[in-house]
């Protein structure tokens, strides 16, 4: 049976979100939601659904299974924490829009109401919900990587001078962290899918000249250098269009291990691996020159459109709460979303204070249930 969901905040990720429920066949789009009535009406119209304009209204009214808070807010996350807190109150999956919030403290209390609940809370985590990601994990899964020794991560639209234009959105102008807080969640959580928990940050952050002479406070350039649980290393790089990233275009992530390396581009279009000399299907290290490396296998997914990712992470999403996966176990969690936040905030904490290396605050255990684990 379709799962029933209905949608609140109906901007322009509310409709996407919409549009990807109703093409899909394990769910039932019934209701959405904007306390802007115009918005409302006009998505019930098109999608043949009933519009509510108060959230308690429609959880009181309509049977919903999901709920999917797509708000936004100030730094694209301050309108989260309300909604997904009386949803998870009624007892409902919920599916929020990142980041999880702009304040750690809410997302920490999100995280702990949705246990408390026992229900599913999960994240918009959409980059690594895609064709080249799993095809990236598989190399992992199967030995080809080994042991991960480093991760490069760049993400940045491409941007300059000539482009920069002050975006005046009250959710944007005179938030310094706007960038940091609504963009690194999606960079942080696939370094973290790849390569675990990061223990260490030390960031440095900046922007360009013609930012400063706008008056524009955004900090739009991340410098972040993490560790990992594993001894790993990774670097971020992140920027707002401020210039124009070469090699692997405006979405790339290497990892590099003992057997082998991968990088996926353009989020969704293509992943490279280069097998390490001397392993399966890599040259004999004595047959190579100073320098060189094995040959590439590339892996073309046939899209480049970056908004399929939004219908893959939806339909895990269905497919987590249909097959009711252990609570733990659902993709992108509300735990996973929470991680890169307190990613962010760490970052942000060794920038103001120099550079300084800082440690995350802990997440919270993963305690299992009995009802799913042997004894």
């Amino acid at each position: 049976m379709a799962l029933k969901v209905g949608i609140i905040g109906l901007s322009g990720i509310g409709n996407n979100h919409a549009n990807c429920y109703n093409q899909n066949e394990l769910s039932d789009l019934v209701a959405v939601c904007d306390i802007v009535k115009e918005r409302a009406d006009a998505t019930a119209e098109r999608l043949g659904v009933k519009a509510y304009y108060d959230q308690r209204t429609m959880l009181e009214n309509e049977e919903l299974d999901i709920i999917d808070v797509s708000t936004g807010g100030n730094e694209n996350g301050s309108w989260h924490f309300e909604p997904t807190m009386m949803a998870l109150e009624y007892g409902k999956h919920v599916l929020v829009e990142k980041p999880i919030s702009n304040d750690i403290s809410e997302a920490r209390q999100m995280v702990a109401k949705a246990d408390e609940q026992g229900v599913y809370l999960a994240c918009n985590l959409n980059h690594y919900f895609t064709p080249p990601a799993e095809q990236a994990m598989q190399y992992m899964n199967d030995g080809h990587v080994g042991e991960v020794v480093y991760c490069l991560h760049k993400m940045g639209f491409a941007g300059g001078e000539k482009s920069y234009s002050p975006q005046n959105s009250p959710r944007v102008k005179g938030f310094p962290y706007f960038h940091v807080k609504a963009f690194l969640a999606h960079p942080f959580s696939v370094m973290r899918h790849f390569c675990g928990d990061i223990t260490h940050v030390q960031a440095f952050m900046s922007q360009p000249s013609f930012r400063k002479k706008a008056g524009d406070l955004m900090v739009s350039i991340n410098s972040i250098h993490v560790k990992f649980q594993s001894g790993a290393i990774g670097y971020l790089l992140s920027q707002r269009g401020d210039t124009t990233f070469g090699l692997g275009g405006w979405w790339s992530v290497e990892v590099g291990g003992t057997r082998g390396t991968f990088c996926i581009e353009n989020c969704i279009e293509k992943v490279t691996f280069w097998p390490s000399p001397g392993t399966e299907d890599a040259a004999v290290p004595e047959k190579l020159d100073l320098g060189a490396s094995s040959g590439s296998i590339v892996h073309e997914s046939g899209q480049s459109d970056f908004g399929a990712t939004f219908p893959l992470r939806i339909s895990a999403f269905l497919e987590d709460v249909a097959n009711q996966v252990p609570l733990n176990q659902i993709r992108a969690s509300g735990r996973d979303a929470l991680a890169t936040l307190e990613y962010t905030w760490a970052a942000i904490e060794s920038y103001e204070q120099g550079g300084i290396l800082v440690r995350p605050h802990p997440l919270p255990t993963l305690k299992g249930n009995p009802m799913t684990q042997n004894a």
